[in-house]
């Protein structure tokens, strides 16, 4: 560990460069699947060879899989995508559909991870009756999509919270510091970035030091930042002090379906008092204090009152995944109430999740829209409901702008946005 100007880092400078590559485990990782995939290629090859019936037969199992196609529930962009691979590569394409439909070695987790969300928390958190009854909510029209989101999770409404918006990641990492350093029982971290440098290493600071004073600290991060950014053994050194620390779904050396299941949230939660979320990972570009793509720009927004225990919920959901005993009371007792004239209702999406939670609230936002809808977002990957909607509330009149950054961070991204410029600002959509 070395720690300076209150900065802590866990792991040692990295070299940049061949070496550096040669002598980390993703080199390790790369081989050993393109092994897989080789004996993938050659079994192909050998039934290919070897049976004089082969293209009959996997034509027919085409065939097959295109009608199980046409009678799943999955989305159509989804299904033209797997007929379009198929279609190229019939009898490889159609069992990686199946493989990758039936999770295999992953069922039983994702069954676990809904079984928490869906079933042992969803009632949970008691929805304030007084709330979701207030002549506000009933007469503006949206007390469906409050019950909607009640339904599909443990995501009551609540008054008594306040927001406060932050344009810049930098000013979330102001507040965040300061917030933490008044956290007396629990800090909870779910991101789906966390990168060593300024912003991690101030952050680990403040946490090094409640954990001391015997501040439960608990840090969670998307797994592929094992092989990217940390290192496998970043919980054990995060452990030695004195920081509980899980990566979720950790990248293994073989071909699964569990890449799909990727934490893209941005949770920080504070005693049950205080909580942040929005688009800010804990790396140094989204403060701008390293230029990567240009001016960095993300917002976030912190919340203090009731409404923050979702996100104390929402933390614990995939936290104890996979621990025996779970511990919602224990951390959703207490909590802070403020005065506040509007209303709040946390939701999210579960990287497991059956339902397109996030989606539906988009689409409800639009249908219902009278006079505006702006939106920015880094990527627009849409398929046709979304893409409809959008269309649809611009040709009745609403004003509808998208902005998109005018640097890519993915190329690839850029590219599949742009497939959708034509149709969208021929309905009247605004794109920047």
């Amino acid at each position: 560990m070395e720690t300076k100007e209150n900065i802590i880092y866990l792991l040692p400078k990295k070299s940049k460069g061949l070496k550096n590559f040669l002598f980390t485990r993703l080199p390790v990782f790369v081989v050993l699947i393109a092994v897989e995939i080789a004996i993938l290629v050659a079994i192909f090859g050998f039934f290919n060879n070897y049976f004089p019936y082969f293209a009959v037969a996997q034509t027919i199992f085409a065939i097959g899989m295109v009608i199980y196609l046409f009678n799943c529930s999955m989305d159509y962009s989804a299904k033209l995508t797997w007929m379009f691979l198929i279609m190229l590569l019939p009898v490889p394409g159609a069992l990686f559909l199946a493989w990758t439909k039936n999770d295999v070695g992953y069922r039983s987790k994702q069954k676990l991870i809904n079984n928490i969300v869906k079933e042992e928390t969803k009632n949970i958190i008691p929805q304030d009756k007084s709330a979701i009854n207030d002549v506000r909510i009933t007469d503006s029209g949206t007390d469906d999509l409050c019950k909607y989101l009640n339904n599909s999770g443990c995501f009551p409404i609540y008054a008594n919270t306040e927001v406060k918006y932050f344009p810049l990641g930098e000013d979330k990492f102001a507040a965040m510091l300061a917030e933490l350093e008044k956290a007396e029982k629990f800090i909870f971290m779910e991101y789906f970035i966390i990168e060593e440098g300024y912003m991690w290493g101030r952050l680990l600071d403040v946490l090094s030091r409640k954990a001391k004073e015997g501040v439960d600290v608990r840090v969670m991060y998307d797994g592929m930042c094992d092989i990217t950014l940390l290192s496998p053994e970043y919980p054990k050194r995060m452990a030695e002090i004195g920081i509980q620390c899980r990566p979720f779904f950790p990248i293994k050396p073989v071909i699964s379906s569990h890449y799909n299941y990727r934490d893209h949230r941005k949770i920080c939660v504070i005693d049950n008092k205080v909580a942040f979320t929005g688009g800010v990972n804990l790396a140094d570009e989204y403060i701008n204090r390293k230029k990567v793509y240009g001016h960095w720009k993300d917002t976030a927004i912190m919340l203090k009152g009731e409404a923050v225990k979702s996100f104390t919920l929402m933390f614990l959901q995939m936290w104890q995944i996979f621990d025996k005993e779970h511990e919602w009371d224990k951390f959703l007792a207490d909590g802070a109430k403020v005065r506040s004239n509007g209303f709040v209702m946390p939701f999210g999406d579960s990287p497991t999740d059956v339902y397109k939670v996030g989606e539906s609230v988009y689409m409800d936002i639009l249908y219902r829209a009278k006079d505006y809808v702006h939106i920015m977002t880094p990527y627009l990957i849409l398929d046709n409901e979304l893409e409809a909607a959008l269309k649809y509330a611009a040709e009745r009149g609403v004003e509808v702008k998208l902005i998109l950054p005018g640097i890519p961070e993915k190329k690839a991204a850029l590219a599949l946005a742009k497939s959708h410029y034509r149709s969208l600002v021929s309905s009247g959509v605004k794109i920047y």
